[in-house]
């Protein structure tokens, strides 16, 4: 792990209407995350981490402050320019596997893949070490209603990490399974990072999904609490 930031957040407040209402989610919100770090973020619904991940995902803007992820700063970039970055750099994993149930696992983790230039060669040997990495290569024919839950989450890891991102973004990834594909889960995400060097942001009501994580912070209202 680097001690170089690979996530630098400076007073960063998001803010939107509701109604008559002003309602502030982060602010004035300071973060530094290295590379190659497993960040926990906890704090009761409403606290404003999910915003904060969706900042860092660059699915979402603050409304003030700056936000770096490597060398980009996502807060100079456009709408376009953000989606064409989120396609590179991020990868999704939900508490929801989203995945198509008439497509087999192998299809599934293709999908994105889909929408580059690999050749159908190229695609396959990527979807394969996913596969591997996940631990379904004896799965790949299967489709998600032939699959535990665990599985089905592992499919969609396997689909995150296809195309090589640098950020894994997870939110409430175990909240839907038991506590054994849970630690399953949780056992991948700690691989990730360690061996394989992905930074992972990771939203949990979890303590004991937070304990996987190198760090832990807590947000209350927008602000962190240590």
């Amino acid at each position: 792990m680097s001690d170089s930031p690979f996530i630098k957040i400076e007073q960063v407040s998001k803010s939107f209407q509701k109604g008559k209402a002003t309602i502030t989610p982060l602010e004035n919100l300071s973060l530094e995350v290295p590379r190659g770090e497993f960040l926990a973020l906890m704090g009761p619904s409403g606290s404003g981490k999910t915003t904060l991940l969706n900042l860092v995902a660059g699915i979402d803007s603050p409304t003030s402050g700056s936000l770096w992820v490597g060398e980009r700063e996502l807060t100079t970039l456009k709408r376009g320019q953000l989606t064409k970055w989120r396609a590179s750099h991020v990868g999704y994993i939900f508490q929801l596997y989203h995945l198509v149930p008439i497509l087999s696992a192998y299809e599934n983790i293709e999908l994105p893949l889909l929408l580059t230039s690999l050749s159908k060669r190229d695609r396959r040997t990527r979807i394969e070490a996913a596969l591997d990495l996940v631990g379904l290569s004896n799965r790949a024919t299967h489709r998600p209603t032939e699959l535990s839950g665990g599985q089905e989450q592992r499919v969609a890891i396997a689909r995150a990490i296809v195309h090589d991102p640098e950020l894994l973004v997870a939110d409430e990834p175990t909240g839907d399974l038991d506590r054994e594909s849970a630690d399953s889960i949780l056992q991948l995400l700690s691989r990730l990072s360690k061996e394989h060097g992905k930074t992972i942001v990771m939203v949990t009501h979890d303590p004991r999904a937070a304990e996987a994580a190198d760090r832990t912070l807590h947000l209350e209202k927008g602000k962190l609490t240590r």
